[in-house]
């Protein structure tokens, strides 16, 4: 009975599912001298842990001044508005203006393409026409044969 509730305690503590008090249970349980031959295997986790629990360092631990920490909030906020003002100002400045003879050519290269299109599209009203001729050169063959 014992064992079973050990098992299930194990399983529990790797889960993390464990309190204080069924963590001592499992400490003491593996540090006695007899532990069940099943649960051999977990004893050196236990008593690794009551060794190091028992450890104490003798070192001095020094930390070093910590000065008061500088708002540095604003300096950010500083480099974000210039970042976003140069973007915007090379956007700007970016935009190209046109000469007179430029935007002339622009307007003839629009109206070009507004003929170019017409033009397309009566050729392929025709090419339509053209496929009533064959199917028609297709039925006279068949009925002068």
């Amino acid at each position: 009975m014992e064992l079973d509730n050990i098992k299930k305690l194990l399983d529990a503590y790797f889960e993390g599912m464990t309190s204080l008090e069924e963590e001592k249970i499992l400490r003491d349980y593996f540090t006695q001298q007899t532990v069940a031959d099943a649960l051999v295997q977990y004893k050196p986790i236990f008593l690794g842990m009551e060794v190091a629990k028992q450890e104490h360092s003798h070192k001095a631990l020094l930390l070093p001044d910590s000065k008061p920490k500088v708002n540095k909030a604003w300096r950010y906020s500083v480099a974000a508005i210039l970042v976003v003002g140069l973007g915007v100002g090379s956007f700007y400045l970016s935009q190209s203006r046109y000469t007179q003879e430029e935007m002339e050519a622009l307007a003839a290269f629009e109206q070009s393409k507004n003929a170019m299109m017409l033009l397309s599209e009566n050729l392929n009203r025709g090419t339509e026409q053209l496929s009533y001729v064959k199917q028609f050169a297709i039925t006279k063959d068949r009925i002068f044969e």
